[in-house]
């Protein structure tokens, strides 16, 4: 399919909407309530909440970082009216990180290893890994490393617009504020562009194995090591991978609420782009099938008990089977039939419909993979508390991406140049100097 970029890019913003940052605001302030409200009455189950809804929205967030940044490194050119909206969820990893430090006091309230690593045997050998020290320096420096150079990388994206800015329609004065920031040192519009394009075409795949590395930490550290004695080599891909899906899910979600917003979105936000996006939720939800049926049959077929404790308590008919269930509709079932056709992929509404199921689904499923760990025989499987203190996360990532958007062009007006030997391989052999 042709992409055709246009000659002259618009110059639009999100509109600020005050009516929007008061419902980002209430929603912080209502799950702020309820989280400390729960803390009094079940700590335990206050903490899986924050940490559940914590690896949920830092991951989507670090996915949709990850998608512009995956599209960059194969020069994809169907994204470039929605590339700035993946790039829109960086504004929420500084927030997520501070929202990671309180985690690191938890210790044996938290983490069931502490206690048993003082007669278990098993646990005794895995020390060099399972110990407080380790977690917390490998989270801090690995998060702060990932989350750092995300930013860096939607830095050198936004820079070389910031020339193109100055004196359009909708300027004001915190965007001119910030315009002001981001381009200290300023070389001049072509060089910025260059630049810009070197060092993100560098740092692409740099990013992407230390996205693997660190998010597969942060699904060991969270939720596998609740169960010390099981382990899976493919826990860290089925995380890091979902995370990269529920990016790809949100980058459609907030695309389409943008085209409502002004014309020049809804022509250039398009067909194309809603077909593109649509093909690539779908071909990720028969992925995280794959990744998930690929954990579970070795499982299955070796039958060895320390292997099998992790699947027993989460297919359990009586306790959390009906909850997994659930999971894999959300994840896998409804959006493999709803997107499987062309026209839900084309249709705003069906495709918003799908992707929304998605990231519900990849919600429900980063609780699955924690509380039921620390689930005791008596204990409710599912609260109103849960969602509850997730409104505090979900408010704060609606109003991070919301002011992004509304702060810096919402589609990138610079596009990156084209490489010589793309121009190279598309030319006939004697032109090309063969």
């Amino acid at each position: 399919m042709h992409h055709h970029i246009p000659s002259e890019v618009p110059v639009r913003y999100l509109p600020r909407d005050k009516t929007m940052t008061m419902v980002a605001a209430a929603l912080f302030v209502v799950g702020l309530l309820a989280f400390v409200v729960r803390l009094t009455q079940d700590a335990q189950s206050a903490w899986v909440s924050y940490i559940t809804n914590w690896m949920f929205f830092s991951s989507i967030a670090m996915g949709s970082v990850m998608f512009a940044i995956a599209t960059w490194i194969v020069k994809a050119k169907w994204n470039w009216s929605v590339r700035r909206v993946s790039q829109a969820s960086a504004a929420f990893l500084p927030i997520a990180f501070v929202l990671m430090l309180p985690m690191l006091f938890l210790g044996d309230s938290y983490f069931p290893w502490i206690e048993m690593m003082a007669t278990d045997a098993i646990v005794q050998k895995k020390a060099a890994y399972l110990n407080m020290p380790f977690l917390i320096t490998r989270n801090v420096v690995g998060l702060a490393l990932l989350f750092g150079l995300a930013c860096y990388f939607v830095y050198l994206a936004v820079r070389p617009d910031m020339g193109l800015t100055a004196g359009a329609d909708e300027d004001d004065a915190q965007r001119a504020s910030w315009r002001a920031r981001l381009t200290e040192g300023w070389m001049g519009q072509e060089q910025e562009e260059g630049n810009s394009y070197h060092r993100m075409t560098t740092m692409g795949p740099a990013m992407a194995l230390i996205y693997a590395f660190v998010m597969t930490i942060v699904a060991y550290d969270w939720a596998m090591s609740l169960e010390p004695h099981w382990f899976s080599t493919m826990f860290g891909p089925w995380f890091f991978m979902g995370a990269f899906w529920g990016g790809i899910a949100c980058t459609a979600l907030w695309s389409l609420y943008l085209r409502n917003q002004h014309t020049d979105f809804k022509n250039h936000i398009g067909l194309q782009q809603r077909h593109d996006i649509g093909k690539l939720a779908f071909a990720f939800t028969v992925f995280w099938a794959y990744l998930f049926f690929s954990q579970y049959i070795v499982i299955w077929y070796g039958k060895l008990p320390w292997e099998q404790a992790w699947i027993i308590t989460r297919s359990d008919p009586a306790s959390w089977g009906p909850y997994w269930l659930m999971i894999v509709s959300l994840c896998f079932f409804i959006p493999f039939v709803g997107l499987i056709g062309r026209k839900p992929k084309m249709k705003p509404k069906l495709l918003a419909t799908f992707t929304a199921i998605i990231v519900v689904g990849l919600w429900t499923e980063r609780y699955g993979m924690v509380a039921p760990s620390l689930w005791h025989e008596g204990d409710p499987i599912f609260t109103i508390w849960h969602p509850l203190i997730g409104c505090m996360f979900l408010g704060l990532y609606l109003g991070s991406v919301r002011w992004f958007l509304s702060t810096f062009p919402a589609i990138q007006i610079w596009q990156p140049m084209q490489d010589p030997e793309t121009v190279e391989a598309e030319l006939p052999l004697e032109a090309a100097g063969y």
